[in-house]
């Protein structure tokens, strides 16, 4: 099956309307390493903390509305009513494989051992992102009064040893479907029509049980394995595929 569109990842979220310590209900507060994330809001209404180097800023998601951010961007999703989202997920397959960092305590990001005993769900898995939420947001709030760049660098620690599977999923995935574009474009300057006869529609049906992710109850709808561009246009003796990096390799 051909990759979604530029390869990206798409979920239906229905956030927590747990209350938390501060009195706001919502999600865990995490953050990704490499990939952007989109919200666009289809019900209810609420807003998003996040906490960057720029700071602390606390943006409102109200129906119809698409808000998105990149990288090194702590989230927290806040409910205040009956919020529901559409979430756009850069690079397909990375979240899934890791790209998203809790922001616990300091004492557990130095512990990687401790890190995944709070990460992962065990049990009851409600009660389980509960304690996982509650426990990240007391590192959130403490994060907000410093230690962001401590966090950074935990953060790397803990997903160093991933790195090299991350950069085979962005190869096969976002990058693939980015160099297919090269080569149809090349092809067509060339008078070269033959990927037209390859039109196709596919159709994902909505994921009937939700699981208990990060920020809500999360729909994912399934990641088609990607395919590859092999077919180069003509005239081209360059491969489509760059190797790993050294530092990669």
């Amino acid at each position: 099956m051909t990759p979604l569109p530029g390869g990206v990842g798409i979920s239906e979220l229905t956030v927590y309307d747990w209350e938390a310590a501060d009195g706001l209900c919502g999600g865990t507060p995490h953050m990704h390493l490499v990939c952007s994330e989109a919200y666009v809001v289809i019900g209810g209404e609420g807003s998003v903390q996040t906490l960057t180097t720029s700071g602390f800023s606390d943006t409102p998601l109200r129906p119809g509305d698409v808000v998105w951010f990149t990288p090194g961007t702590i989230h927290r999703l806040v409910n205040a009513g009956g919020l529901r989202l559409v979430v756009l997920m850069q690079n397909s397959g990375l979240p899934e494989a890791g790209d998203a960092v809790f922001t616990f305590p300091a004492p557990v990001l130095a512990d990687p051992d401790a890190y995944q005993a709070a990460a992962v769900l065990t049990g009851d898995h409600a009660a389980a992102a509960r304690r996982r939420r509650d426990l990240a947001l007391e590192g959130f709030l403490a994060l907000r009064d410093g230690g962001l760049r401590e966090f950074h660098s935990a953060a790397q620690r803990l997903k160093r040893e991933l790195l090299d599977a991350w950069w085979i999923r962005w190869r096969d995935g976002p990058l693939a479907a980015t160099l297919a574009t090269g080569c149809q474009l090349a092809a067509l300057k060339a008078a070269d029509l033959s990927h037209l006869d390859h039109g196709e529609v596919r159709r994902l049906e909505r994921p009937e049980d939700p699981l208990f992710g990060m920020c809500g109850l999360l729909r994912p709808y399934p990641v088609p394995v990607p395919v590859l561009p092999t077919r180069l246009p003509r005239g081209s003796s360059k491969s489509p595929h760059p190797p790993a990096p050294k530092e990669l390799s």
